[in-house]
Parts: C-alpha cells; structure tokens; sequence
C-alpha cells in the first residue's frame, strides 16, 4: 500500500510524536509499503526532501505544558490538494489529528482511508472543550482511531467518543542494547540520571530537591541531567545557591549519546508531575537495563510495572523521591533485578511488533470499509487478508 505520515510537528526535530513517526516509517517500508512522512518546514529545510515532504511553516508555541508546533500557509489548500493528488494515498495516518493546521486541513481534504494515532494525555482540554463541536465533523472523517495508551484513549474518548484501539509507541531495542557505557563515569559514583525538557512538567526541580536530601544523608551519588528547556536557568541556581555537587549539566545530547547515558545510569529518575500519555523515555531506559524511579502518574503505570522494572511514587514528592532511590542504591540485588525484566519487558515493544500491530489495524479498517463497499476513491491496493486464524471482532479492538 501507498502510506502517508502525517505529523503536524516538525520532522525530524526531536520529539516523542516524531521520533514515533521515524521509526514507523522505516518499519513500515521493511514490511513492503512505500511510505511518505506530510510534515510542516522549519528554518531551512527544503520543500522535499525525498520521502518527506513539507507543506506550509511551522511555529513553536506552548501546549500542555510543554511546546508544540503550529503550521501555516497562505496557500495550504490548494497546497495540499496538489499533493494529495499527485501521491494518491491509499492510507492516511495522522499523528495528533486535531493539531492546527497542517492535520486537520489534509484529513478535510483527504480521499484515502484515514487512520489517526493520538498521542497526548491531559486531566482537561480548554481547547477541546471550547472547539469539540467545530472539530467534531473532522474527527468523523476517521475511519480508525488509535491512542497509545489507555490514558490517552481515556483522554481523547472524552471529548470524541468512538471506538479506538490502543497500540503503545515502541523502542529501538537492538539500540539500546548494544550502546557502551561512558567510561568517565564509571567510577564507582553512583549514577543518577534525567533526559527530558527542562520544564515544569517534567519535575526537574522535584528531582533536585530530592538529590539535595540523598547528599546531605550522606549518599555517594552523581547526577547526569540531560536535555534543555526554560527552566534550565532556574535548576542551574537551585544547584549554585544549594551547593550541590556532582550535578553535571548536559544539555541537548544525540541519540547515540543518550543511549550511552542510560547505559551509564545506576537509577533512571522521570519525576514527572503528569500530561504524560506514555513515557516513551522509559522503554529506552528499560531497554538499555537501566532500573527506574519514576512518577506514579497515568502515562507511566502502563510502562513500568511497579516493583518489577522500577519503583512508582507520588508526584511533587522529593522525600518520596529520594527515599526510592536510596532503597535501590542499598540493594544492589533489586538493580539487577530490575534491570533484566527491564530488558524483557522492552522486547515486547519492539518497533518491529508495533509496526506489525499497525499494519495489522490497517488491514482491520480496510476490510470493514470494503465489507460495506466504502473504500475511499484514492484506495486503490488489494485489500489485506484477515490474518489466519484471527476474528476481528469490533469489541476485541475497542478493549485494546
């Protein structure tokens, strides 16, 4: 089949929604379609550049929490109208749908079989709330709706109830594996380390304040914090004014280096507050047998299993924080537990599995829609087989 990837956030810029665009990308093409990635320009980038190709401009702005992309043109209908002609897409799936402008306008536009993943979890959507009713027509165009995790189902089910199947993001675990740790760091300091946006919601400054604690207990440890963001001048003043040492500042690092940094990690610490739909960040530890100390928020209970791969706390808790760590560095057995069920656990979310999950709800959708003779106009490849043995039935997918 002819596939298009629809990401109304810049690709390849780093990001959770991206870098699941990327990889099912290239595990897609393995399994024979040929795929294209619909994506906005920012900064220089060309207008195509091989199979990606970008319509309109776009725009940093803040999102629950964090920041998102806006996408403009002054000539993005007929823009995408040229595209979607000249591509004639058999399927269409749209990451974040609903996120102006780029998703909405293809999916108005679209004459293909349109599949959507959604990807945010938030407790209340302003937005959705005030503009269900106008996006409300543009959701019915789906034909299959997907979420990554039961919050995010629960989320999004709220404001445009259907049927959704929920197919959790996956982790390039063969990477992971075979990074090397940083030998600088393998000293026989404990290593505690953050990847993330430093930013509010990801708890860096809980973090802090709970490294604070397990230093003046006495604690030999490190701290390796990874990443950027607006608050990144007020955790460096936390750090100077308190006196803290070992902290070591990073900044944005490469894939290659991040996997090392997990490798190198006795703890990986995501204190996350919540609006997290997944955790993406824990696969990558647990597939590279870091054990894990992380927030007992919606996103993550899904991930981690608590006791099993990492230890879960409540939000907003450094005293919780810093007690959860100082029971693992006491317990060098539990670490190693938790790192080979890590390990085990990320098999099962392989890319190569999740690709296949997706190509298998593809065919679903595209069944039902040729059961009732409504396969779109631009639909023109074979329509899948079921696979041997299975039923689908509408109830099982709906369960996830």
């Amino acid at each position: 089949m002819k596939i298009g990837l629809v990401s109304p956030y810049v690709y390849p810029l780093p990001g959770g929604v991206t870098q699941h665009v990327r990889h099912l990308y290239e595990n897609l093409r393995l399994r024979g379609h040929d795929v294209r990635i619909l994506t906005s320009s920012h900064g220089l980038q060309r207008a195509s550049e091989g199979d990606v190709i970008r319509i309109g401009k776009g725009f940093s702005m803040p999102a629950n929490g964090s920041v998102g992309t806006l996408t403009v043109s002054p000539r993005f209908p007929s823009q995408v109208r040229d595209v979607l002609e000249r591509e004639r897409f058999d399927v269409l799936h749209f990451h974040e749908p609903l996120v102006p402008f780029l998703s909405p306008i293809v999916l108005r536009e679209s004459r293909s079989v349109n599949i959507a993943t959604f990807h945010a979890y938030s407790g209340f959507s302003p937005a959705y709330e005030v503009t269900g009713r106008l996006l409300g027509p543009i959701v019915k165009r789906l034909h299959g709706r997907v979420a990554v995790s039961a919050a995010a189902r629960h989320f999004i089910d709220r404001y445009f109830p259907g049927d959704y199947k929920v197919i959790p993001n996956g982790v390039d675990v063969e990477f992971f594996r075979r990074a090397v740790p940083i030998a600088r760091w393998q000293d026989g300091t404990f290593n505690l380390l953050f990847v993330g946006r430093h930013e509010p919601r990801k708890g860096l400054l809980e973090l802090l304040k709970a490294y604070r604690l397990l230093r003046r207990a006495g604690y030999s440890c490190r701290l390796l914090v990874a990443g950027a963001g607006p608050q990144e001048r007020e955790a460096r003043r936390y750090v100077m004014t308190r006196r803290l040492a070992n902290v070591e500042f990073l900044g944005r690092v490469s894939d290659e280096e991040k996997a090392r940094l997990f490798r190198t990690a006795d703890v990986y610490i995501s204190p996350a507050t919540g609006g997290e739909s997944f955790g993406i960040v824990l696969l990558e530890a647990m597939a590279a047998g870091a054990p894990i100390v992380c927030s007992d928020i919606h996103g993550y209970k899904g991930v981690v299993r608590r006791g099993e791969q990492g230890l879960l706390v409540p939000p907003r808790n450094p005293k919780a924080l810093a007690a959860a760590v100082a029971r693992l560095y006491a317990d060098p057995g539990q670490r190693a537990s938790m790192s080979a069920k890590g390990i085990a656990r990320a098999q099962g979310f392989s890319w190569e599995r999740i690709a296949a999950k997706v190509d298998e709800y593809y065919g679903f959708v595209i069944r039902r829609l040729a059961a009732g003779g409504q396969l779109p106009e631009h639909f023109s490849a074979d329509v899948p087989p079921s696979p041997r043995g299975q039923v689908m039935e509408p109830s099982i997918w709906r369960a996830g």
